[in-house]
C-alpha cells in the first residue's frame, strides 16, 4: 500500500483554496464593479434629467463633442463606403450580382457600418478626453472644491457632457450616412463605370426611413454610452498620473465593447 505525504496533500488543499478564493474575489470585484457602474449611471441620468442647466458648458460640449469631431468621423465613413463599393463588387462579379453595390452599399452604411465606427471613433478622442479632463479634476481635488462651493458635480460635470453626447452622435452619424453613401457613389462612378443615375435610383428604391433611424437611435444610445463611461472612469479615477491614464484607458475600452454589445441588441430589437 502507498502512503500519501501529508505535506503534499496540504500544499494540494492550500494551492486549490487560493485558487478559489482568488476566483470568488475577482467575481465579487467584477459584480461590485457593475453595481457601482450602475449606481453612477442612475444617479447621472437623474442629474441629467432635472434642472438646473448650464446653457454655455453644454454649447461647450456641443462644439468639442459634435463639432471637432466631424473630421474623423467623415473621413472614416467617407473611406469606409469607398472600400465597401470595391468589396462588394468583387463578390457580386462573381454572382453576376453587380446591381446590388448601390444597396447593400446604403444599407451597410445607414443600419450599420457609420453607427458602429462614429461610436468607436468618438470613443477613442470624446471618451479619452472626457475621462482625461474629469480624472484630473478629481487628482488636482477640483471636484472636491465643487462640492465645498455647494455645486452639484453631477450637474456641472457630467449632465453637459451626457446631454451633448447624446444628441450630437445622431448628428454625426447623419453626417457619416451621407459621406459614407457618397464614397461608395464616387467608387462604382469613377472607377466601376457605372451609371450615375442608376446608382442614385437603386440607392433612393431600397433605402427606407427606418434603415435611417435605426441607425440614429443606435447612434443616440452610443453618445449616451460613450460619454457616460468617460465621466464615469474620470469621476472614480486613482490619484497621480497613472490613475489618470488608467481612466482613460478604461473609458475607451469599456464603451467600444459596449457599443458592439448594445449594437447587437438593437439591431435584433429593430430587425429581428
Amino acid at each position: 500500500m502507498s502512503n500519501t505525504n501529508p505535506n503534499h496533500l496540504e500544499t494540494a488543499m492550500n494551492t486549490a483554496t487560493s485558487l478559489c478564493q482568488a476566483v470568488g474575489h475577482s467575481i465579487l470585484s467584477f459584480f461590485q464593479s457593475i453595481g457601482k457602474m450602475a449606481i453612477f449611471v442612475g444617479t447621472a441620468s437623474g442629474k441629467t434629467l432635472t434642472p438646473p442647466y448650464y446653457p454655455k458648458l453644454m454649447l461647450r460640449q456641443f462644439i468639442d463633442i459634435g463639432y471637432y469631431s466631424l473630421p474623423v468621423v467623415g473621413m472614416t465613413a467617407l473611406f469606409t463606403g469607398m472600400v465597401l463599393a470595391l468589396q462588394s463588387y468583387t463578390g457580386f462579379t462573381r454572382f453576376n450580382a453587380e446591381g446590388a453595390i448601390a444597396g447593400v452599399v446604403a444599407l451597410s452604411v445607414t443600419r450599420e457600418l457609420a453607427p458602429v465606427l462614429a461610436g468607436l471613433m468618438v470613443a477613442g478622442r470624446v471618451g479619452a478626453s472626457i475621462a482625461a479632463e474629469i480624472g484630473t479634476m478629481r487628482v488636482t481635488e477640483q471636484i472636491d472644491a465643487l462640492v465645498t462651493l455647494s455645486v452639484n458635480p453631477f450637474k456641472y460635470l457630467i449632465a453637459p457632457r451626457v446631454i451633448a453626447g447624446t444628441l450630437m452622435l445622431p448628428l454625426l452619424v447623419l453626417v457619416g450616412d451621407i459621406i459614407g453613401i457618397y464614397g461608395g457613389y464616387i467608387v462604382s462612378i469613377y472607377n466601376l463605370d457605372f451609371s450615375a443615375g442608376n446608382y442614385i435610383s437603386q440607392t433612393w428604391d431600397i433605402l427606407e426611413k427606418m434603415d435611417v433611424i435605426s441607425g440614429l437611435v443606435k447612434a443616440g444610445v452610443f453618445g449616451f454610452i460613450v460619454s457616460m463611461m468617460g465621466c464615469y472612469h474620470g469621476f472614480n479615477s486613482g490619484r497621480g498620473a497613472q490613475g489618470v491614464g488608467t481612466a482613460t484607458t478604461y473609458a475607451v475600452v469599456s464603451a467600444s465593447i459596449l457599443i458592439l454589445i448594445f449594437n447587437y441588441i438593437l439591431t435584433q430589437v429593430f430587425f429581428s
